[in-house]
């Protein structure tokens, strides 16, 4: 579908039309409360100014989007593929904004607390409890891509928390008898650049999971079930991958506080370490077609970064309250979701 066909469907379908700027509004607040993870290291450690990270973010999340899109979309393909909602089109494309709304009153809530979300779980918890509503069970669901779902979540936290420790490890050993402050004046450098790469590959992954969904609502509104086969348009890219950088800029200073200062002290080799290993572990993830929550990956990877000094140089409480918050997200946006779901198909 090229642009000005979207258009002119945007504008003569109301549900298609809410569908996008739901989705849009989603993949505004993903890069206003998820993507300051990425620079949240490099602000604390003083590397970087916040605004000036925070427009560095909204740069390379773009660029993400755009250029990893390009070149593997398999995570989108999965999410897109994640849930079927029946083959009825106009319910489908009701319930897909009922999942899509939830999200945004979910992760509001949270970022309004200053707690990082994982946008990820909001988004696949959202889908899935609009599935449920629309089918009364669980048979919309598909298990063998929720199954890459659960991977992620293992993988995200395992490998995160592993490959911080490991970078960190090796950066402590080359470093050991190095002058601290040429040191320091290195990773100054080296962090922008962890950061840069983190925001990248944060655009990669979570831009991908949105433009699934909003490619999955333009399959709704043409009466087609499913986006199997399909080939995402470049201006689809553009128009998600803008929009996140847009949310980016608003900027996030509380999960900035949270991630970088309240979790874990750290000092600039640390903060390298942390953005290395995490912008790795996405990289890997992306490419293999893995939907995993970058702030999962980011907070591992810091609390990997941690334990090389100490265990209990990590602030277990903070780590408790983030974790409680990702159990919570599955139940409580999936619930928004089908209770959302019922109520939309019932008054629309």
């Amino acid at each position: 579908m090229d642009l000005l066909t979207f258009l002119q469907q945007a504008v003569s379908s109301p549900v298609l039309l809410i569908t996008v700027l739901l989705t849009l509004g989603v993949i505004f607040v993903n890069g206003w409360t998820d993507a300051p993870n990425a620079i949240a290291t490099c602000v604390t450690t003083r590397c970087m100014g916040v605004r000036s990270a925070i427009w560095m973010s909204a740069l390379f999340n773009f660029l993400g989007v755009f250029i990893m899109t390009q070149i593997n979309s398999s995570v989108a393909s999965t999410i897109s593929n994640m849930v079927n909602f029946g083959g009825n089109t106009r319910e489908a494309l009701i319930a897909l904004c009922a999942a899509l709304f939830s999200i945004v009153v979910y992760s509001v809530g949270a970022s309004y607390f200053g707690i990082p979300t994982s946008e990820s779980h909001s988004l696949i918890a959202g889908l899935t409890g609009a599935a449920i509503a629309i089918h009364n069970g669980v048979g919309g669901v598909n298990m063998d891509e929720w199954a890459k779902v659960l991977y992620g979540l293992v993988l995200s936290l395992a490998l995160g928390f592993g490959t911080g420790w490991v970078v960190c490890k090796l950066v402590s050993v080359i470093c050991a008898r190095m002058d601290r402050r040429h040191t320091n004046k290195f990773f100054q450098g080296a962090q922008i650049f962890g950061a840069a790469a983190m925001s990248f590959m944060h655009g990669a992954q979570d831009g991908q999971k949105f433009i699934g969904v909003l490619f999955l609502g333009m399959a709704f509104a043409n009466g087609q079930e499913d986006v199997v086969g399909a080939t995402i348009p470049v201006w689809l890219m553009l128009l998600c991958s803008v929009v996140m950088a847009a949310g980016t800029s608003v900027g996030g200073e509380k999960i900035i506080k949270s991630v970088g200062m309240d979790m874990v002290k750290l000092e600039k080799y640390q903060g390298f370490s942390a953005d290395l290993a995490a912008a790795f572990c996405l990289l890997y993830s992306s490419l293999f077609g893995i939907p995993v929550s970058t702030t999962h990956t980011k907070t591992s990877a810091i609390m990997g970064v941690g334990a090389v000094r100490r265990l209990s140089s990590i602030n277990l409480g903070v780590v408790r309250e983030m974790v409680l918050t990702w159990i919570f997200t599955f139940p409580g946006c999936g619930l928004i979701s089908f209770v959302m779901a019922k109520l939309f198909l019932f008054l629309f």
